[in-house]
């Protein structure tokens, strides 16, 4: 460790102390989550939903797409309803009126403001009364109560089928016909979503608030944020103004620290290093990430349509063979599979560096076998996408071959057991690579042993996505759904890339190697320290208590510090290619690592700190400001990320090339432009327009038919054409360089045995002998 001692306890201190949170509330999670009762009955015993009926039903709404077609609990898709605050609404509406007719003869509508206070007054009692016994495995419901649930299923049953009463609703929703053909599996459904409304509407034992902490916002029962979540709304924005004027002061008085930058090499350090065959082997994982990220675009672009046209792409039915839910499917696995190609590229370039300019034994064909089982399971995983909404895979290999139902981890179990062996394959390439050049004596190799972590970190926490099953409690499923998509993606995906970055700057001279070590050292260190236990600020709602809202609300707030100084990293990066001539090839990569720290602060930071807040997320959630911090993050962070380590690799494994400027100059901006467009002109308009009616109505509301087909929504929504279209050119853009690019003739061989060559030994020299 030596002068870096305590750089590294800090970033041990932070893992221990943000790690045993994560994992103690996780208990938490599992020992709090809301009852699923043996059965719901009625007072005379009649059964309504039994709890096999429930888990059946979740299964059931997996295999449409689940979270890709309307949400839980918030969480998934935004043209359809959320399921939750839909059912809930509708089975309320339908008791109300029940109640009016048995009392008064007449309908809710048409009573007097005193008989419908004292109706309501009824309503609220009924409804957040808890029921549930725990030593009978029951919960109980009213007859009127059955009732109205009874009509609601049947409102459901309807929706899911191909009624023609509904085919005007089921439009307006971007629903295909005919969504569930099996009549036996729709009551199934009825039943899951039912369960999750109820959970929304029932209090937990010993508390006035229900288990989902009274999400989503519903004014007939009383459905309002809690004062816990009011005060930790506010301690959290309290923590993040102190973490930011902390880390000002801390920046501005060790900036002393940095020193002065090195000469300058006369010539690029890596172009003297011969390239290995195992690197020339990478040009078509560059193919794989400019091929996937196009179709991911036009994807994007055919999803966003169908919220205007339903069924339609510009008069054509395209929802029989190809509808809403499998196309945001496709879009969002395609963008994780790129992104994630363009940094396992990155890595298995930077091994043989590491290892001294020379291959480790068979590394080649282990990069070759890597991409093949890439290529399996994207292919496998998109076709089982494809047979399990189109209910051509049986029932019971939904889950395994076709559709699990939870966004970012769509794809069937055994497609993502497949994806978690090729991370592993990548992660035993890497320390083929790295654990030689940490066991030779001599240099320091804190970098490298950080760099080393990271990749560990990637390559087994990919794992957590395995922690459940199909039939799996659904706030226990949350729990580690974010595991992958918080804490793998935006955690260990954000150490590996700064520390990446470090490390090949610091090889090619342009920063010491010290204070590249140190920066990536504290960075992380500020990464987990919020990133961890910040996980917990999804699932504000998804069946957890107080507790695990306190952890996630005050520690996500310390997210937001490290971005507040990415101006600075930006400058930093900008001002790298004016250190020597040779810098002039790594123009293009250099700006889009500009890019990625001016959306990191914009999307992560700005967009990210807008929901995070408790109070904000209740009402916020499930509405679209939530993509407009998803694609300003994922995308404008990871994506341009991603690109940028695509272009560095094309740089070295095609060193004859020079990129066309004019070329690059238009996907750069194109896409900077085009996803600002997409943002500012559609997504957070829509987003604080139904901020408003979820606020003022309830969430039901706000993701309503009649709110959703507003002339003004859908004129929103139409101008999102014009960002697509700008934000496409850009993507074509880049993917052309890359695909001319690789058509270039490549450089020699180095040879894969033997020692390194003296001028690898030089580029790497920090880890040498």
């Amino acid at each position: 460790m030596g002068e870096y001692r305590k750089l590294w306890f800090t970033l041990i201190g932070v893992l221990i102390v943000t790690f045993s949170l994560l994992g103690y509330y996780g208990t938490e999670v599992y020992r709090v989550a809301p009852p699923i009762p043996q059965q719901f009955v009625q007072q005379d015993g009649e059964v309504v939903f039994t709890h096999d009926d429930v888990l059946d039903g979740q299964t059931a709404w997996q295999s449409v797409g689940g979270m890709q077609l309307g949400s839980i609990w918030g969480h998934g898709a935004y043209q359809a309803p959320d399921w939750t605050a839909d059912w809930l609404h509708r089975e309320l509406t339908a008791w109300l009126e029940l109640a009016a007719q048995s009392r008064h003869g007449t309908t809710y509508a048409q009573l007097r403001a005193e008989d419908s206070a004292v109706l309501q007054a009824q309503l609220k009692a009924e409804y957040r009364r808890n029921t549930w016994n725990a030593e009978l495995g029951t919960a109980q419901v009213s007859p009127r109560r059955a009732q109205a649930i009874r009509q609601t299923a049947a409102y459901y049953s309807s929706l899911f089928s191909d009624d023609p009463a509904l085919r005007a609703t089921r439009d307006s929703y971007a629903m295909k016909e005919n969504t569930l053909p099996s009549a036996e599996r729709r009551e199934q459904m009825t039943a899951f979503f039912f369960w999750t409304a109820w959970a929304a509407a029932t209090e937990r034992p010993g508390s006035k608030a229900t288990y989902t902490n009274n999400w989503p916002h519903e004014p007939l029962i009383g459905n309002r944020p809690t004062a816990e979540n009011v005060m930790w709304s506010i301690v959290s924005v309290v923590i993040m103004m102190a973490g930011v004027g902390l880390l000002i002061w801390g920046w501005a008085f060790l900036r002393k620290e940095e020193g002065a930058l090195p000469a300058a090499p006369a010539r690029d350090p890596l172009t003297l290093v011969p390239l290995t065959p195992s690197q020339r082997a990478l040009g078509k994982y560059l193919f794989l990430v400019v091929a996937l990220f196009v179709f991911q675009v036009f994807l994007g672009g055919a999803t966003a349509h169908y919220t205007v046209e339903g069924q339609h792409f510009y008069g054509l039915e395209l929802s029989r063979w190809f509808p809403y839910s499998l196309l945001r499917t496709w879009h969002i696995q395609a963008a994780l599979f790129w992104i994630a190609t363009g940094f396992l590229a990155a890595g298995l370039f930077l091994a043989p560096l590491i290892n001294g300019g020379k291959d480790p034994k068979y590394q080649k064909l282990g990069v070759n076998v890597l991409f093949w089982a890439l290529v399996v399971v994207v292919l496998g995983s998109f076709s089982g996408n494809y047979l399990a909404i189109a209910h051509i895979l049986p029932a019971n290999l939904n889950f395994w071959l076709g559709h699990q139902g939870y966004e970012y981890v769509d794809l069937g179990r055994l497609w993502q057991i497949g994806k978690f062996v090729g991370v592993l394959l990548w992660l035993v390439l890497m320390a083929r690579g790295i654990v030689p050049a940490l066991r030779r004596k001599g240099g320091d190799k804190n970098l490298l042993a950080l760099l080393t972590s990271s990749v560990v970190a990637i390559g087994l926490f990919y794992g957590a996505g395995l922690a459940y099953g199909e039939r799996t409690h659904l706030s226990v499923m949350e729990y580690w759904r974010w595991w992958v998509v918080h804490l793998w993606v935006e955690g260990f995906f954000e150490v590996f890339a700064t520390t990446a970055l470090a490390f090949i700057f610091s090889t090619l001279g342009l920063v010491s190697y010290r204070m590249a070590t140190v920066a990536s050292l504290a960075s992380a260190s500020l990464f987990m320290l919020g990133g961890v236990p910040g996980t917990f600020h999804h699932l504000y709602f998804s069946g957890t208590t107080t507790p695990v809202m306190a952890v996630g609300a005050a520690f996500s707030a310390l997210e937001v510090v490290p971005l507040v100084v990415l101006g600075h990293e930006a400058w930093e990066n900008w001002r790298l290619k004016f250190r020597a001539p040779w810098m002039a090839q790594l123009k293009w990569p250099l700006m889009f690592f500009v890019a990625v720290a001016f959306w990191n602060m914009l999307g992560a930071g700005v967009f990210g700190f807008m929901i995070n807040p408790p109070v904000s997320l209740y009402y916020l959630q499930g509405l679209n400001t939530t993509p407009v911090h998803a694609h300003a993050a994922l995308f404008g962070v990871y994506g341009f990320l991603a690109l940028g380590f695509t272009l560095l690799v094309l740089r070295y494994v095609r060193p004859q090339l020079v990129m066309d400027d004019r070329l690059m100059r238009r996907g750069f901006w194109w896409l900077n432009i085009g996803l600002a467009l997409m943002m500012f002109t559609s997504l957070l308009p829509v987003g604080l327009i139904q901020f408003h009616a979820s606020a003022s109505e309830g969430m039901w509301y706000a993701r309503s038919e009649a709110f959703m087909q507003q002339p003004i929504l859908q004129t929103l929504r139409w101008v999102r054409t014009f960002g697509d279209v700008v934000f496409i050119i850009g993507a074509l853009s880049v993917a052309w360089q890359v695909i001319s690019g690789l058509r270039s003739p490549a450089a020699p061989v180095a040879a894969t045995t033997g020692g390194a060559t003296a001028s690898a030994s030089a580029c790497c020299g920090h880890c040498a002998d």
